[in-house]
């Protein structure tokens, strides 16, 4: 039975009803045992400076609350299912070692506010590293953009054959489009960055707490000001959060998808790499896209987070309801699931291989009767006439020189002008940003553990 509500010899909670409400919580929590340990500091830190603990007690609790994370890396603090959770466990945990002391660290705060702020610090620095990835994805295809910005691709609409496209075109488009994606990912980030401790159980409570320095410890930049709102965002924050991550999903499903096409024996404009790509039982010829279908389908994963919290946040009245609790495993599972997806996809371009001969010999005549349309109408021959004079002429067309053709497409964002320089420059500022915010928390994470 849980610890946390068992009072001496009287009986606490049915075994069966504790093993049910606690679910995953026991196990999702070892992720947020250093979030908790922060938080705790920091509120701890606070209470000193409004009297509800002096100094010296103060100081105790920190040493004791700083050796608990380095001790969960070594398996030496364990979350337990009677703890039900990270928040019990820690103030279990503080309490052995001092007692009576240890079961003032909860005064002021209720297991609500702690389970937001757990939540918040987690999410920012997965968010972190969400963007990071992102930017190294997008890097990468902008890099072999430019090293493949000349060679000539056949351009689909319909899946059937279009224009004259480029590798380079291709490639950048999903650059640019996970740029895109960062911006939602960085929202993501502004909105989760609000310190929610001191709202309580969503109403306050009678202490003069000092919310503001509990937020500037904690490296929060703001406080989320209405009690009621900050107990109300659980969920709508993670809703947000795991909106941005299935954009950036369903790019790399796209992604996925066109490369899964374009790779297939009939087509052969890429060769994917041998050792990322799993074989057969029964067929030994056989080299599957697993990597890549495997992220397309995740993706639908990703999106089924989102309706689930959604769906969890949707029609709950105003406080904490322990529907809420649900809100943990989609948010973790969805960060987990982007961030290696996003590392995947990496490594499948890193190592693919781009077939140059049969991209080129792909062409067809018909890639080219838009353009010759356009050359009719440079002269002065109205476009939709001279549209349905190439398309009386469809089967004379004749193959014309596809670099040629993509090279004199110059105007912005077209295959002779895809901007890389611009991209590039954005990237690395971007990514300048996210290092400066890493070493930022890192100072916050070795303050607080050391105040």
């Amino acid at each position: 039975m849980s610890e946390l509500w068992s009072l001496g010899d009287e009986p606490g909670l049915d075994k069966e009803m504790n093993r049910f409400t606690v679910g995953e919580d026991y196990i999702l929590d070892a992720e947020l045992i250093e979030a908790d340990v922060l938080g705790s500091i920091a509120h701890a830190k606070m209470l000193s400076t409004i009297g509800i603990l002096s100094d010296d007690e103060f100081a105790k609790l920190r040493r004791v609350l700083a050796k608990i994370p380095p001790a969960a890396k070594q398996g030496k603090f364990v979350i337990r299912q009677q703890d039900e959770d990270v928040h019990t466990a820690v103030e279990n945990h503080v309490t052995k070692k001092l007692g009576d002391l240890g079961k003032k660290i909860h005064t002021g705060r209720s297991r609500n506010d702690q389970i937001i702020v757990d939540t918040r610090i987690y999410t920012r620095d997965r968010l972190l590293d969400i963007q990071e990835e992102v930017l190294r994805t997008a890097a990468l295809l902008t890099e072999l953009a430019g090293k493949y910005k000349k060679l000539p691709m056949p351009g689909r609409t319909h899946t059937q054959l279009a224009m004259p496209s480029s590798v380079g075109l291709w490639m950048s488009a999903f650059a640019e489009s996970l740029m895109d994606d960062l911006k939602l990912v960085r929202t993501a980030a502004e909105l989760n960055n609000q310190c929610p401790l001191g709202s309580a159980a969503s109403y306050g409570v009678a202490l003069p707490l000092d919310r503001q320095l509990t937020s500037d410890l904690l490296g929060f930049a703001k406080v989320q000001n209405n009690v009621l709102y900050a107990n109300n965002s659980r969920g709508k924050i993670e809703a947000v959060v795991i909106f941005a991550l299935a954009e950036i999903m369903q790019d790399l499903a796209k992604l996925s998808n066109d490369l899964i096409l374009f790779s297939i024996p009939e087509l052969g404009y890429f060769t994917l790499p041998e050792k990322y790509c799993p074989g057969s039982s029964i067929m030994p010829q056989k080299r599957n896209p697993g990597p890549l279908e495997l992220t397309r389908a995740k993706a639908n994963a990703v999106e089924a987070c989102l309706h689930q919290i959604m769906g969890i946040t949707r029609t709950l009245p105003s406080g904490y309801n322990r529907d809420l609790q649900e809100t943990k495993g989609p948010l973790m599972r969805a960060l987990g699931i982007t961030e290696s997806c996003l590392r995947v996809i990496r490594l499948v371009f890193k190592h693919l291989k781009v077939n140059k001969k049969r991209l080129v010999d792909s062409f067809a005549p018909e890639l080219f009767a838009a353009d010759e349309a356009i050359e009719m109408a440079k002269k002065g021959i109205p476009f939709r006439t001279a549209y349905r004079e190439i398309k009386k002429k469809l089967k004379t067309l004749k193959t014309k020189d596809p670099v040629a053709n993509i090279t004199s497409k110059t105007h912005l964002g077209a295959p002779g002008n895809l901007g890389l320089d611009k991209l590039r420059v954005t990237i690395g500022e971007s990514m300048g940003k996210v290092d400066g915010e890493r070493k930022r928390l890192a100072k916050v994470r070795k303050d607080l553990l050391s105040l």
